[in-house]
């Protein structure tokens, strides 16, 4: 990777050039990501997997700008244009706009005003008033009139047309309005069709707003550019236009001569006419985009940590599971899985009116749970869900099982998509439904890789957001949470297996197709059995696969199998087998690291052994718990202001966090109401994280709206 691009990512993610050069140089042997940051520490000074997928990020859009400078090259080579300043200014760029700056010139283009003036052979009159060498503009025009050109004023006309596009193609120019720009207010207004359109009502607070954009939030930029996108409000930038022209006639008669008086009207006229017709809207829309792009990055960043949080939701592990799709009209349909997540018996009940066959329900209830030796509940927490959780706690099953509220956001997308449809052919989708919700109380992260990470309920405008700066972000999320939990080679799903280092969807479905056809695998080393996965693909996978009581007990653990060799001599070393020494504590507080530094292996790879062995393959994530939601409150209309309650945040954001309160709406705990507020911005994911339960109080209830304010107590 050039030098350049290397500055570049070193300044913007404060990493020192050496970890950029590795990374970049693992990036192109094939690395992944979580193999970089979890086994080859001491070449990446000990990054982790999200600053090494930021500089896989700019990595990958360094080499899509080496492609566009080659095709930028040719085009101008090509025209017979291209000098060596140019060239060295273009192969020295890392910024996109400065880039199509210095192309923008000579990128071929539709036909505008300027291109007919030079066709009536105007530029060598555009040339001179532009470069000030005609004292009357006018004397030198009366040259140009002919069959192409019937006037003076027509004359003069077409050379400020040339000019204008001149103007507006300048570098130097473009760059000085994006920094007034940049610092101006955005102002939004009502259209005609927002006054009259109900929908427009939710953008109300931005019928006339103005926020300068270096302090606009995220959210606020993103509901915006949404309601200008739907018609309801006008977008625009409160640069001066005088000002702004006054600057550009400033910069361009800087350190020159300064022009004639009627050569002076000409020029200005051309950049007046340049600013409002082609820089204001083209400027415009860069600063508007360039704003938007970082607020897609926080919005995304946001998504990202909600997803990483309810990706390493605790899970309840392998018990066997009743879950329960609650529901009113439709009763409420039920699941009984194995402690594997198995589905081995499903019904329907109707607790709840209208039919409200409560006996008939608590006596099918009980009978499950006997006959399939159910050890936890879990309840969806849609429609009908606090009055099932009543319903099911009435019949006494909580003093036999522990019963857990489940989210099901995403369930009703998994039950209808081609997984579903593969897993559980022969059932519907209110079966398949009901089978999600218990699978992801036994292991969230299993489940949930499923479905798309943005029917998850999880996120902020992420529908408005860049959709490939989202996917990348989510992808790399979901790859960093599977690869830190590890997977069980042996009952992990293809889905699980596909966002395992080195593996996707091709090799997963063959480590499927393999244990079905031969067993279980009983060590690492088989892998290479596998059809299609050879040794670099092996490489990036093996370390976070485990196989439970496989022959070799690391092959149970996060060494990677390259490292087994250390090992084998640390439990030499120590007198004891290799089998004696992981999962002992005690031993391996006596292993002195340093021992064992040789080659590739550094300090922290020994370390990261030595962690691994007193603890093998252990779980980072907390145990489940359960909660209740308060008794009493069934509607909004059973809210007052003071009330303190229990909840569960369901979503984070930048200017807040939602609760639910176990009702159908949400409460919103704005930043403004965070307990520890200090002076300054409130960074909500640092207040809370994702299925806290906390303790809040009522602030504000709107009943038209269906809106409840919150404050955080505990």
């Amino acid at each position: 990777m050039k030098q350049i691009y290397i500055d570049f990512i070193c300044s913007h993610l404060q990493v020192k050039p050496w970890q950029a050069e590795n990374c970049a140089a693992l990036f192109e042997e094939g690395d992944t990501i979580p193999f970089i940051s979890r086994y080859r520490k001491e070449k990446t000074g000990g990054l982790d997997d999200t600053q090494v997928a930021e500089i896989k990020h700019w990595t990958d859009v360094f080499s899509e700008m080496e492609k566009r400078k080659a095709t930028i090259l040719e085009t101008i080579e090509a025209q017979g244009r291209l000098t060596e300043e140019l060239r060295a200014a273009i192969e020295g760029c890392v910024e996109a706009a400065r880039l199509e700056d210095l192309y923008l010139p000579f990128r071929p283009k539709r036909r505008t005003r300027a291109t007919v003036a030079r066709e009536a052979g105007l530029e060598p009159l555009a040339d001179a008033i532009y470069g000030m060498k005609v004292q009357d503009p006018g004397k030198e025009a009366a040259k140009y009139v002919g069959d192409k050109v019937a006037t003076v004023e027509d004359a003069l006309a077409g050379a400020r047309d040339i000019i204008a596009e001149r103007i507006s193609e300048t570098a130097s120019v473009r760059e000085t309005l994006r920094s007034i720009f940049r610092t101006r207010s955005l102002v939004s207004k009502v259209t005609k069709a927002g006054k009259e359109d109900p929908e427009a009502l939710k953008y109300k607070g931005y019928f006339d707003f103005r926020e300068p954009l270096s302090r606009i939030a995220s959210h606020r930029l993103l509901a915006i550019l949404r309601a200008s996108d739907e018609g309801f409000l006008t977008v625009r930038i409160d640069a001066d236009a005088e000002k702004c022209c006054n600057k550009l006639y400033y910069d361009f008669c800087h350190g020159r001569r300064y022009p004639s008086e009627p050569a002076g009207r000409e020029l200005r006229a051309a950049m007046e006419d340049a600013y409002s017709r082609l820089l204001l809207p083209s400027i415009t829309g860069e600063i508007l985009k360039e704003a938007k792009r970082k607020a897609d990055v926080e919005s995304v960043n946001v998504f990202g940590d909600n997803l990483r949080q309810l990706l390493l939701a605790p899970p309840v592990g392998q018990k066997r599971t009743m879950a329960i799709d609650p529901g009113f009209r439709n009763g409420c349909k039920i699941a009984c899985l194995d402690a594997q997540g198995n589905l081995l018996y499903h019904t329907i009940i109707y607790p709840h009116p209208p039919k409200s066959e409560k006996v008939k329900s608590m006596t099918a209830l009980s009978s499950m749970v006997e006959d399939y030796g159910i050890e936890v509940i879990a309840i969806g927490n849609g429609t009908a869900s606090r009055e099932t959780e009543e319903f099911v706690k009435k019949t006494g099953l909580g003093s036999v099982c522990k019963i857990y509220m489940v989210s099901e956001d995403g369930a009703s997308i998994y039950s209808a998509s081609e997984i579903a449809r593969a897993e559980f052919p022969d059932e519907d989708v209110t079966v398949r439904g009901a089978v999600s919700i218990g699978r992801r109380l036994m292991d969230p992260l299993a489940e949930l890789v499923k479905i798309d990470p943005k029917s998850l309920g999880v996120g902020q405008y992420q529908w408005d957001v860049d959709q490939n700066l989202l996917r990348e972000r989510l992808d790399n999320t979901v790859e960093s949470c599977v690869n830190s939990v590890g997977v069980n080679l042996n009952t992990a799903s293809p889905y699980l297996l596909s966002y395992v280092a080195g593996l996707g969807p091709s090799l997963s479905a063959s480590i499927v197709g393999y244990r079905s056809e031969k067993g279980a695998f009983r060590s690492r080393k088989e892998l290479m059995d596998v059809p299609r996965l050879g040794a670099k693909a092996f490489r990036q996978c093996a370390g976070f696969l485990r196989i439970p009581g496989a022959d070799n007990p690391l092959d149970a653990s996060a060494v990677h199998p390259e490292s087994y060799h250390i090992v084998d001599r640390m439990a030499s070393d120590l007198g004891v087998s290799t089998r004696e020494l992981v999962g002992n504590a005690a031993l391996c507080e006596k292993i002195v690291a340093e021992k064992y530094v040789e080659g590739d292996f550094g300090l922290p790879t020994v370390n990261d052994i030595i962690r691994e062995l007193a603890k093998p393959g252990r779980d980072p994530r907390e145990a489940a718990e359960e909660f209740s939601f308060a008794d009493d409150i069934r509607s909004i209309e059973d809210l007052c202001e003071g009330m303190e309650l229990p909840g569960i945040v369901t979503n984070i954001t930048a200017f807040g966090a939602f609760v639910d309160i176990g009702l159908h709406e949400n409460g919103l705990i704005h930043v403004s109401q965070m307990r520890g507020k200090e002076r300054g911005h409130v960074d909500p994911s640092k207040v809370l994280r994702l299925h806290q339960h906390v303790t809040v109080s009522v602030i504000s209830i709107d009943l038209d709206r269906k809106r409840i304010g919150l404050r955080l107590v505990r």
